[in-house]
């Protein structure tokens, strides 16, 4: 079984339990509209591929926690569309939670699926309650306060935005508990792949500002031109397309560095340039060549 077919299952199976016969109905719905069709499950891939690397032996268990993770980002993307944020109409080429289902919904939706997470994850575990505490703490602290997602959503309330502070908060604590969960979920210290998390979390992130000026709708999925348009911190905006790519690549080569000795690093190096450099259209990645 593959990593996508691993991920995919550890989501039906939370899906599944959500959408019991005594579940309302319409809230399940949106659940699973949220959840799927996924986009790339690029934190979930990036979590079990730092499992695989790490010598896990049981990729279920390790496939729970990146189902987890995905959770929490279907569940971030629920709630930032809506419109007392982003206000956004599409998103993974279809109509937004709350634009299919009404705002109370998906509202719901969020919140339920980032129980669903912590569900998951103690479900997987039972029978390593050892694990239990720092994955628990790992999940956690990338969902709320202070630095999580619900701290990166809080910071477009305040009056003044630091790019890197919010970002690392918004995106960056995803890609942090992904690295980390991984290798706790292989029976592995988290604590060393935290650089590559941080570093990851802000190369994507820039390569989401990047496309937000630089591709379309029907390229990425959701509107574009929204960090003008709402005065959000964007790299590409501050520096321009050259120097926004410029910082992705040099970004990610750090955090290849940065990966720990483990039975897969070489695998997982290579993993990782790859899947970092392809979430751009290759013209841009030639222009800061």
């Amino acid at each position: 079984m593959d990593a996508i077919m691993h991920i995919e299952s550890a989501l039906e199976t939370a899906a599944a339990l959500a959408a019991s016969d005594d579940a309302p109905p319409r809230l399940a719905a949106a659940i699973r509209y949220a959840i799927f069709p996924g986009g790339a499950r690029i934190r979930p891939r990036l979590c079990l591929a730092v499992s695989a690397a790490c010598g896990a032996q049981n990729l279920g268990a390790s496939a729970a926690a990146a189902g987890a993770i995905e959770l929490l980002h279907c569940a971030s993307l629920a709630h930032d569309d809506l419109p007392c944020f982003d206000d956004a109409p599409t998103r993974r080429g279809k109509p937004s939670v709350h634009a299919a289902f009404g705002e109370a919904l998906a509202v719901l939706a969020g919140d339920a699926m980032i129980v669903m997470a912590f569900e998951a994850i103690a479900r997987a575990f039972m029978d390593r309650p050892h694990l239990l505490p720092p994955l628990v703490q790992t999940i956690a602290r990338a969902a709320g306060m202070p630095s999580g997602i619900a701290a990166g959503q809080g910071y477009e309330s305040e009056p003044q935005l630091a790019r890197s502070q919010y970002q690392r908060a918004k995106t960056g604590s995803l890609f942090v508990a992904a690295t980390v969960a991984g290798a706790l979920a292989a029976g592995a210290d988290g604590a060393p792949w935290r650089m590559l998390g941080e570093g990851l979390g802000e190369a994507y992130q820039i390569a989401d500002d990047i496309r937000d000026v630089a591709s379309s709708p029907e390229a990425i999925g959701k509107p574009v031109g929204r960090d003008a348009a709402l005065g959000r911190p964007s790299a590409a905006l501050e520096l321009g397309v050259d120097r926004a790519v410029a910082l992705l690549k040099r970004l990610t080569r750090e955090a290849v560095d940065s990966i720990p000795a483990c039975p897969g690093a070489d695998w997982l190096k290579a993993q990782v340039l790859i899947e970092t450099l392809r979430v751009l259209p290759e013209e841009l990645l030639r222009r800061a060549a």
